[in-house]
């Protein structure tokens, strides 16, 4: 019997040790997981330009500096952005590729007027794809091309400025009658760089972000507006401090040394 009782004994020792090793392992799981919920998350909204500084440099910087904080990413044009901040999206701060979205949103009192400031500037330029002999060598010979892409300029940033330099051109009209209207700047770019159109007109950064475009030339000093890239925090926003705390992270030395790495020129 007492043979019997030690063997049992043995086995249900065993067995508390496995369950005890198992559980280990699960309560560091459930800890990893509530560390992860413990997180404040922010959401921010950002001209599709931005979007390969921002997730592979600027927000990996920022919650590696604030492991307290993560930070989700929607990129698209301003305008649909716009449209979507509007529409109730549960959005914190908001990136915009052009002041008459931003202005749009405080006049509406969707964007905290305090909380604005100009970020970054961008320059447009004139693209063909690299592949091929272009007819196109500048803006004054842009209507040689069958087929030019640009921003659709009624929701599109980079198509409003666009628009705006052909108009000081002159050839904005014959140039629409040859154009594909681009959602974003990045759909703009990938049909330049597939050969679907034969130049287009993008910011200098997206030009940079492949090797399938070549630039022809920057616009000309005075024939549009500025890209003006400004910065603010939405009204609805749950996350006040921590969306705060991210739009003065992207005035540090830090994050303007990557935007100029990237080809934005900081608005100091």
């Amino acid at each position: 019997m007492k043979k019997k009782n030690l063997a049992v004994w043995i086995m249900t020792g065993a067995m508390m040790l496995m369950i005890t090793g198992c559980g280990g392992t699960k309560t560091t799981s459930v800890d990893s997981t509530k560390n992860e919920e413990a997180k404040q998350t922010i959401t921010i909204a950002a001209a599709a330009s931005l979007e390969q500084s921002m997730t592979k440099e600027i927000i990996p910087l920022f919650e590696k500096e604030h492991p307290d904080v993560k930070i989700e990413g929607t990129y698209d044009s301003s305008g649909k952005l716009q449209t979507q901040i509007e529409e109730g999206a549960p959005i914190d701060l908001f990136i915009s590729a052009g002041e008459k979205q931003m202005d749009a949103l405080v006049e509406e009192q969707l964007i905290e007027k305090d909380s604005v400031y100009d970020w970054l500037e961008n320059l447009m330029v004139l693209i063909v794809p690299v592949n091929g002999e272009s007819k196109v060598t500048s803006f004054d010979t842009l209507l040689n091309a069958e087929t030019i892409a640009v921003g659709d300029p009624e929701s599109v940033p980079a198509g409003q400025y666009a628009k705006e330099i052909l108009e000081g051109l002159g050839t904005w009209e014959k140039v629409l009658g040859k154009s594909s209207l681009g959602t974003n700047v990045t759909e703009v770019l990938n049909w330049v760089a597939k050969g679907s159109a034969e130049a287009g007109i993008v910011y200098a950064t997206d030009a940079m972000q492949t090797n399938e475009v070549k630039v022809v030339e920057t616009a000309p000093e005075g024939k549009g507006s500025k890209a003006i890239y400004p910065v603010g925090i939405t009204t609805a926003g749950h996350k006040k401090d921590e969306a705060k705390e991210f739009e003065e992270f992207l005035k540090t030395d830090e994050v303007l040394s990557i935007i100029e790495k990237n080809g934005f020129t900081p608005i100091k």
